[in-house]
């Protein structure tokens, strides 16, 4: 079961998501924070796998939110809900940790399957705004990802097949770690999941 917290200071879109979420036999909505700093306490209470949050919110936004919960579990996958009209600050709350984010028109399947790719340690990334910030990431790092050296041995690994639970025990680091490293990976290097992460590792090897 996937343990999700919903942070949004809209109650609409809370009871909204609730409604979607209760349909899904493999998630369990945990709880619903109003603001930044709810979504802070309630991350440290609950411990949820994957947590869908807002930009805009009182107290604390989405950016500082992220930043602050992932410095305490950077286990959990947080995936940004936002609008197409904030997508200049979804790298900001890549930067911060984020797995990814969705749009929030988003259908019910899509939602789902962003929430259920966030728990597996994929970055769910909405394809109508996923060419502009990834294109606005590589002129930030002008030139090649840069990617610290546990990133670059967990993506190697990647490369050779191994599963998050391989590279955990190789590496001698926990599974939510692996995850927290690849969400990072998928981020800086424009993927979204470990067999584009593979493709992307073989076309370096090959100088492409």
């Amino acid at each position: 079961m996937i343990r999700v917290l919903v942070a949004d200071d809209h109650r609409v879109v809370r009871l909204g998501l609730k409604a979607l979420l209760d349909e899904a036999l493999d998630i369990e909505l945990v709880g619903a924070a109003a603001n930044g700093e709810e979504a802070c306490s309630m991350a440290t209470e609950l411990r949820p796998d994957v947590i869908l949050m807002d930009l805009s919110m009182p107290k604390l936004d989405g950016v500082e939110a992220t930043r602050a919960i992932l410095q305490d579990d950077p286990g959990i996958g947080i995936v940004i809900l936002t609008s197409f009209s904030d997508r200049d600050r979804v790298l900001a709350a890549l930067d911060a940790g984020a797995i990814g984010y969705q749009l929030k028109d988003a259908d019910t399947e899509t939602l789902l399957a962003s929430i259920r790719n966030a728990a597996e340690g994929h970055a769910p990334l909405d394809p109508r705004v996923a060419t502009e910030v990834l294109a606005s990431r590589a002129a930030a790092t002008e030139g090649a990802p840069q990617l610290t050296a546990r990133e670059e041995e967990v993506l190697e690994l990647v490369g050779t097949g191994l599963l998050n639970k391989q590279i955990a025990r190789e590496l001698g680091i926990s599974e939510s770690t692996v995850k927290s490293h690849l969400s990072r990976v998928f981020q800086t290097i424009g993927v979204q999941d470990r067999t584009q992460a593979a493709l992307w590792v073989e076309r370096r090897k090959s100088g492409q």
